[in-house]
C-alpha cells in the first residue's frame, strides 16, 4: 500500500504527512479477484483525508488524523450494491434494477472470429441501439455472442468507434502500455492538476467544516464524476447537480451517488438554460463535467470560458480515456477501462480457464471519482494560498492503470466479502422523497470533522437551478 498512497501524495507535492496522521488498516483480498483494489481505494480516500487536513489547518491552524480501512474502501467501490429499501413487508432490501442487470449479462467479453475478444457496451439505452445496429443482434448472451464472432477484434472496435456507440478490444497490460494511448496516458500523473488563468488568493469561507460556503456544479453521471461530487458534499459543500431531463439515467447509481446533493434540470442546447447555467458559474466553486473532451468547450463551457466568467473556479474534466490521444474522442464506460488497460484480459488468472473477466466491482470508475475529488481539494487549497483558476483532470484508464500497476494478490472461492455485521456496521438511514433508504455512509475517518451528508438523495430535477441561503438541517451520523 505505501508505493499507492506516496503516488497519491506526490500530486500533493508537499512530501508524505506527519507521522500517525494517516493510518491505513486492512488487505486485499476482499472480493474474489488478484487485484489490490480494496488497498489502492484506500490508499486514495486517505489523500482525500491529508487534502482535507491540509484545508482545515488553512481554516484552523490545526491538522487533523485520518484513518480508512481497506475492507470498508472496498465495500465502497460497489455501495450501490449494498443500498436497501423497504419492501412489501417493511424489511430492507437490495435494490434491484432487473433491466440494468440484463444489460450487465451482455456487457461482457465474447469470442471474435479472430481468437480475440470484444466487450461491447450495453448499459445505456442509447448505447444499446447504437451497438445493436452494429451488430445486428438480439440482447441475450446467445445472440450477442454469434454476431461478435462474425467481426474480426480491431474491425469491430473501429465500426463501433465510427457508429458513436462503446466497444473495445480486450487487450493485455502489455499491449496497451505499447499503445500511442496508453504510452500518452503513462507520460500523465493519474490526477494532472493546470493553472490556467490567475486571480486574487480566496480564503476559505468560515464554517465548522472544510467545505463550509464552497459551491460546486455537477454535471456528470453514473460513477466516476457523481462520486467525486457526493466526495465534496461530505467534507460540506454545496453541490448541485445540474442535467438535461432527457439524458437516460440509471436509477440506483443516482439514488446512491447523490446524497448530499440537491438536482436541477438545464439542457445545455437551450440558449436561456445556457444562460441559467453561466449565472450558477458566476456563484460557484468548482465545476465538474463527465463529457467527452472538449464536448463543453464547443458549447462555450470549456475550462478557459469559465474561468473568464468567474475568475478562481476549480474545473474538474472526467472521462474514459483521457485527453490527448487517438482515443480521446471515444465513448468509454468502467467495462471500457477495464478492457483496454489489460485488468479484464487478466481477470480470471487465478480460475480455471482463460476467458477474460471483469473486476467484481466498478474499480475504474469509483477510484476516479474519489481521485478527482483529491484533485479539487488540492486545487481548492492552492487557490486559497496563491491564487488562480485550475483545471483538474482524471480519466478511467489512467485510474485503471494506477489500479494494475499495484501488483496482485491470490484469492480463494469463496471469496472473503464483508459481512452482514460488517456492512450494517457501515450502512446509515436516510428519508429521501422516495422513502427510507438504508446505504453506506462515508468510509473515511477524520480526527475532527466527521465526513457527512447534510440532506438526503433529492428528486431528479426536483430544485431549483439556484444556490441555497439558508444550510439544510443535518443526517443522521454515520457510524
Amino acid at each position: 500500500m505505501k508505493a499507492a498512497f506516496e503516488e497519491v501524495m506526490e500530486i500533493r507535492g508537499e512530501g508524505l504527512p506527519g507521522d500517525g496522521e494517516v493510518e491505513i488498516s486492512g488487505a486485499d483480498p476482499v472480493f474474489s479477484t488478484q487485484f489490490r483494489i480494496g488497498e489502492t481505494c484506500a490508499c486514495v480516500l486517505a489523500g482525500i483525508g491529508v487534502a482535507v487536513s491540509d484545508i482545515w489547518f488553512l481554516k484552523t491552524g490545526r491538522r487533523q488524523n485520518a484513518k480508512i480501512d481497506a475492507r470498508h474502501a472496498a465495500a465502497a467501490l460497489r455501495s450501490a450494491l449494498y443500498m436497501q429499501q423497504p419492501g412489501a413487508d417493511g424489511a430492507f432490501a437490495r435494490v434491484v434494477n432487473e433491466t440494468h442487470e440484463a444489460m450487465l449479462k451482455i456487457t461482457q467479453p465474447w469470442p471474435a472470429r479472430d481468437g480475440r475478444w470484444f466487450l461491447p457496451h450495453f448499459g445505456l439505452p442509447n448505447l444499446c441501439k447504437r451497438v445493436r445496429r452494429v451488430l445486428g443482434c438480439e440482447l441475450n448472451p446467445e445472440s450477442v455472442s454469434k454476431a461478435v464472432a462474425r467481426w474480426d477484434a480491431l474491425e469491430l472496435e473501429a465500426a463501433i468507434d465510427e457508429a458513436r456507440a462503446c466497444g473495445a478490444m480486450v487487450r493485455s497490460n502489455a499491449e496497451w502500455l505499447d499503445h500511442p494511448h496508453g504510452q500518452m496516458l503513462s507520460a500523465k500523473p493519474i490526477v494532472e492538476i493546470s493553472k490556467i488563468a490567475d486571480s486574487e488568493p480566496e480564503p476559505f469561507p468560515e464554517g465548522d467544516r472544510p467545505l463550509s460556503g464552497i459551491r460546486a456544479l455537477d454535471l456528470t453521471r453514473i460513477l466516476a464524476g457523481p462520486v467525486a461530487a457526493r466526495t465534496l458534499a461530505e467534507h460540506g459543500a454545496e453541490v448541485l447537480m445540474v442535467a438535461a431531463e432527457h439524458l437516460p439515467q440509471i436509477e440506483e447509481h443516482v439514488m446512491d451517488t447523490s446524497h448530499g446533493k440537491r438536482s436541477c434540470y438545464l439542457n445545455l442546447k437551450s440558449a436561456q438554460d445556457a444562460a441559467r447555467l453561466r449565472q450558477l458559474v458566476r456563484g460557484a466553486d468548482v465545476f465538474s463535467q463527465g463529457y467527452r473532451p472538449g464536448i463543453l468547450r464547443g458549447l462555450g463551457f470549456g475550462p478557459e470560458d469559465l474561468a473568464e466568467i468567474r475568475p478562481g473556479i476549480i474545473y474538474l474534466s472526467i472521462s474514459c480515456f483521457g485527453a490527448g490521444g487517438p482515443f480521446s474522442h471515444r465513448a468509454g464506460w468502467e467495462q471500457i477501462a477495464q478492457t483496454v488497460t489489460g485488468i479484464c484480459n487478466d481477470g480470471g488468472a487465478n480460475r480455471s480457464g482463460d476467458r477474460p473477466k471483469l473486476l467484481p466491482a466498478p474499480a475504474c470508475d469509483y477510484t476516479t471519482g474519489y481521485l478527482g475529488a483529491y484533485g479539487v481539494l488540492l486545487a481548492l487549497a492552492r487557490r486559497a494560498r496563491e491564487g488562480g483558476s485550475y483545471h483538474v483532470e482524471v480519466s478511467l484508464c489512467r485510474s485503471g492503470m494506477f489500479i494494475y500497476s499495484q501488483g496482485k494478490t491470490q484469492f480463494s472461492e469463496p471469496d472473503m466479502e464483508l459481512s452482514p455485521a460488517e456492512l450494517d456496521a457501515l450502512r446509515i438511514e436516510s428519508a429521501p422523497a422516495s422513502g427510507p433508504l438504508r446505504h453506506l455512509g462515508p468510509v473515511l475517518h477524520l480526527s475532527e470533522t466527521r465526513p457527512h451528508w447534510s440532506r438526503p438523495t433529492p428528486v431528479p430535477g426536483g430544485d431549483a437551478p439556484e444556490w441555497l441561503v439558508i444550510p439544510p438541517p443535518d443526517m443522521p451520523p454515520a457510524p
